[in-house]
């Protein structure tokens, strides 16, 4: 007996009818892309703030901030706090840490 719920049962057998006996068996690779937030240019200079003083009232930079930040600057239209996790990951960076300038 296999453990499959009759959801995903019918989810198959609709795209089976749908796409095929070839598209139902092998999965295909996501079709949406998203343009990236944050570029090279971008990452140094969030890096850069982040390694500036934090704002008056702030004993460090939070990732919100640094986000709001780069929107009040205008270098982008809008980005979340995990863009800006993920950039500073990338670069070994975190605000507020041990090594944070």
């Amino acid at each position: 007996m296999l453990c499959v719920s009759e959801r995903k049962v019918d989810r198959v057998k609709k795209k089976f009818v749908l796409e095929g006996l070839e598209l139902t068996l092998n999965r295909q690779p996501a079709k949406c892309e998203y343009a990236l937030k944050i570029d090279g240019r971008l990452e140094a200079q969030l890096l850069a703030l982040s390694c500036s003083a934090p704002p008056e009232g702030q004993a460090r930079w939070s990732l919100r901030l640094l986000a709001d930040r780069l929107v009040e600057l205008e270098l982008v239209d809008s980005v979340s706090h995990e863009t800006v996790r993920r950039a500073l990951k990338k670069t070994s960076s975190s605000p507020g840490g041990k090594l944070a300038g």
